[in-house]
């Protein structure tokens, strides 16, 4: 009883993780590309290393995506974005929101990582009634903007975010990803058409395209190409990148150059950064051994 009830205490900001991200965070924002995309690499292994430990712990999880989704989150929220974990809800914040809710251990690690709260708390991932569900919920967990889990509802949450900031003259900026399997629902294109249609210039959305949802890939179950096609025709600015290279997806989560909502295409590798998991489909949600995650940390401590 006694644990159960220790994993279900709220969660509150890491006040000195929170210091030392506020003036990381902004130095990184304004540091040249080169030292950047270093440093930004070096927080999304820490993170790849706390999430493997935490599906560990938890024995559930979504591992494959966590890891294809690092770099584009981290680069957001420690790299452009400009966030307060001390005051989560604090009104000109700027925004992200996870789409692809599944992937809640990267999400959660990032988080926790900003200060949102205790880098601890990981171990309560998906514990008996702990805040830090297999999805995240807004309510529960400081730093999420909306819950997600069900597919093609986040993407409709960040263009009315979007909207309201433009509507009340604000300049706050909204980062949305999500998943490539995500884009086969019809809601999303038709946020994507929103967003066209009211100039949403401060949203971003990027697409973690590793190419596999749960159990094929994406080709095989509902044909994506041409993605960069197919935003464009919608009336967005797009921007194709590769997903891993830090320099290049802090230059793509630069402010829209034409005034329209910004798409970027990160081509990614779902397990991306762990050998025996990398392009594997059946990592979506598979959970590895205690000698796979010791192989894997050892991969990732070189």
């Amino acid at each position: 009883m006694t644990a159960a009830l220790d994993t279900a205490l709220p969660l509150s900001t890491d006040e000195a993780a929170a210091r030392g991200y506020r003036e990381r965070a902004a130095r990184l924002r304004a540091a040249s590309p080169d030292e950047a995309a270093a440093e930004l690499a070096e927080i999304s292994t820490a993170i790849r290393r706390d999430v493997l430990t935490t599906i560990q712990s938890a024995g559930m999880g979504h591992v494959g995506g966590d890891l294809s989704v690092t770099d584009l989150m981290v680069t957001a929220l420690w790299g452009t974005l400009e966030l307060h974990p001390d005051q989560p809800a604090h009104p000109l914040r700027d925004r992200f929101v996870l789409s692809k809710g599944h992937c809640a251990a990267a999400l959660y690690s990032t988080l926790a990582s900003c200060g949102f709260f205790p880098r601890a708390r990981l171990a309560d991932f998906m514990a008996p009634l702990s805040p830090l569900n297999g999805h995240p919920a807004r309510l529960k967990v400081p730093g999420v903007e909306t819950n997600t889990g069900p597919l093609g509802h986040g993407f409709p949450v960040a263009t009315g975010c979007a909207l309201g900031a433009k509507l009340r003259g604000e300049t706050w900026r909204t980062i949305v990803v999500l998943g490539d399997g995500e884009m086969q629902e019809g809601s999303n294109w038709e946020a994507a058409m929103t967003a066209a249609h009211y100039g949403l210039a401060n949203l971003t959305a990027v697409v973690d395209r590793n190419r596999l949802q749960q159990g094929a890939r994406t080709e095989d179950t509902k044909s994506l190409e041409p993605l960069d096609a197919k935003w464009a025709s919608f009336g967005w600015e797009v921007r194709v990148i590769d997903g891993h290279d830090h320099r290049a997806i802090k230059e793509a989560y630069a402010p829209s150059a034409t005034g329209r909502p910004v798409a970027v295409i990160a081509n990614t590798v779902k397990g991306k950064g762990v050998s025996f998991m990398e392009d594997g489909v059946e990592w979506h949600h598979k959970v590895p051994t205690d000698d796979q995650v010791r192989l894997a940390l050892e991969e990732l401590n070189r």
